[in-house]
């Protein structure tokens, strides 16, 4: 029973699953060289979104012959986009074990009208990836952001496949493996794992994705922001940071700082490294304690980002009003704020543990966890 609130808070309370916290020891003064006011097609604008697109693949580790765009509408832009020009040239299968992945269902199959295969498993759990026939165009997130659930390896993708594997990687870029050979489009935003701002999404290619490009042309018209082609061939400027639309410069310059960030830390795999010691501090605490678990049922493909968890207690009469609770009183304290679970998500918490979420500060927000449960049950149990 915890009935004092403990000692220590943590430095920063950001938990946010998107956006998501920044950098550590960032400040304004940080994105002083943004070229403000500046068109994004003088020769300062493009050289600050070409170095996005190139220090991005470096980081990542993408192949020299992929391409990467810079486009709008965040994630949720690069995904749209990739479906409206490629899907449609052969049967589809959609994937989805969350939200945003059952959004993008009802995006080819509603409003595409799409022949496709729907393919989905219940919060926790994961769709068998080795089930799907990659002969056809397969639409999946890698790591699902409202459910906490991720694809443990792309050994299941077939490098002989005929159709395009599309994946949703947004939370998943910069703290998991992405096997870039099992991936045609990649798409992901600078607000998860990085701590970008929002609106700006990312969008990569392979040689294969560019070839269904400039092969085939879909039965529907493309609004302007989703073409990618003219004359059936490929825009490359779009792919060497001269944008379709005009970005925001000092989210750029944000992005950069960030990138920069990533490569001060030890790069990809001490980017890696963070979310994994940050993912471990809530596992360890699930496992010590009976009434809370990870949403994900399977350890092999927990997040190591968006950490998903539900109450168990058999004393919790509502699960929604009781986890809404305890997210309140832990905000009103300001130990934790914006970790109820996605509104689409069983009831329960959502605690980012990307790489810019210091360790120290997870660690910290474990005992308040304690704290709000023991409180919340006693309160449920005088309202009784």
């Amino acid at each position: 029973m915890v009935s004092t609130t403990p000692d220590v808070r943590p430095s920063n309370p950001r938990f946010s699953s998107g956006p998501c916290a920044k950098p550590p020891h960032w400040s304004l003064d940080k994105l002083s060289d943004a070229p403000l006011g500046r068109s994004h097609r003088a020769a300062i604008g493009k050289s600050k979104l070409a170095a996005a697109i190139e220090e991005t693949r470096e980081l990542l580790g993408i192949p020299a012959d992929y391409r990467i765009g810079i486009v709008p509408a965040s994630d949720t832009g690069a995904v749209e986009m990739a479906m409206w020009s490629m899907l449609g040239a052969r049967k589809a299968t959609m994937v989805a074990w969350e939200s945003f992945g059952a959004g993008w269902v009802t995006d080819v199959v509603k409003q595409l009208k799409i022949d496709a295969e729907v393919k989905t498993a219940d919060y926790g759990q994961i769709v068998d990836m080795a089930s799907i026939d990659y002969d056809t165009d397969v639409v999946f997130t890698w790591n699902g952001t409202t459910s906490g659930v991720r694809v443990a390896s792309g050994d299941a993708i077939p490098a002989d496949r005929a159709g395009l594997t599309i994946c949703d990687a947004t939370s998943a870029a910069f703290a998991q493996e992405l096997p870039w050979d099992k991936l045609d489009v990649t798409t992901f935003s600078w607000q998860k794992v990085m701590g970008g701002e929002a609106a700006h999404g990312m969008l990569i290619l392979s040689p294969r994705a560019v070839e269904r490009l400039e092969s085939y042309t879909p039965a529907w018209p493309l609004p302007k922001i989703f073409r990618m082609t003219k004359g059936g061939k490929l825009i490359e400027g779009i792919f060497k940071g001269e944008t379709i639309n005009t970005p925001s410069m000092l989210c750029v310059e944000d992005y950069l700082v960030a990138l920069a960030w990533g490569r001060e830390v030890g790069g990809l795999e001490g980017l890696k490294a963070r979310a994994d010691a940050n993912a471990k501090v809530i596992w360890d605490f699930c496992d010590a304690r009976p009434w809370i678990a990870n949403l994900a049922e399977d350890p092999a493909t927990r997040s190591n980002t968006s950490v998903c968890l539900k109450f168990t207690d058999e004393r919790i009469k509502d699960g929604a009003a009781f986890a809404k609770a305890v997210a309140k009183r832990l905000e009103k304290e300001g130990v934790a704020l914006d970790i109820g679970a996605y509104r689409d998500a069983p009831a329960g918490l959502r605690i980012w543990c990307g790489a810019t979420v210091e360790t120290a500060d997870l660690e910290a927000l474990m005992p308040w966890l304690d704290w709000a449960f023991e409180a919340e049950i006693a309160a449920q149990a005088e309202a009784a």
